[in-house]
Formats: structure tokens, C-alpha cells, sequence
């Protein structure tokens, strides 16, 4: 598992042995998977649990603000 960004305590994650679609694991007071490119291209939420809808639409504001850098970051690590 490799942190790809912190910000707002919210720790963006992308795991070494995952698989495609390109997404990131958020982890806070809940967790949430968010594909990178998602319907139209943009960010999908994919699941979510235990975050509050405030938490949630942060993770999700910062996964569209950072799309391109968390794309490039996970090609990158999976090659």
C-alpha cells in the first residue's frame, strides 16, 4: 500500500498488487474506493463505509481536483 496524497485527514491510498480499473482507497473515519476514471471520465464513487456525507464529498472533491496526479501516480506504481 502506498499513501499517494494526505490532505483535510483524509489518507489517499493506491495498493501495489490491485487491479483495473485505476482507483484509490480513502481512508478516514470511514473508507471508500473511487475509480479515476469513471463514467464521462471523471471520478466514480465505487463503495463507501462508515463516512459521514460531508467527509465523503471532500474525498470525492479532491479525487476530481487531483485526477491527472493520482492517474499518473498510479501508473506508476503498476507500470
Amino acid at each position: 500500500m502506498v499513501t499517494i496524497h494526505r490532505e483535510a485527514g483524509l489518507r489517499f491510498v493506491v495498493f501495489v498488487d490491485d487491479h483495473e480499473p485505476a482507483h484509490v482507497h480513502v481512508v478516514g473515519d470511514g473508507a471508500a474506493k473511487i475509480d479515476l476514471l469513471g463514467a464521462g471520465s471523471e471520478p466514480e464513487l465505487v463503495r463507501s463505509t462508515g463516512f459521514k456525507a460531508a467527509d465523503l464529498r471532500k474525498a470525492m472533491r479532491i479525487v476530481a481536483e487531483r485526477q491527472s496526479e493520482f492517474i499518473e501516480k498510479w501508473n506508476a506504481i503498476h507500470g
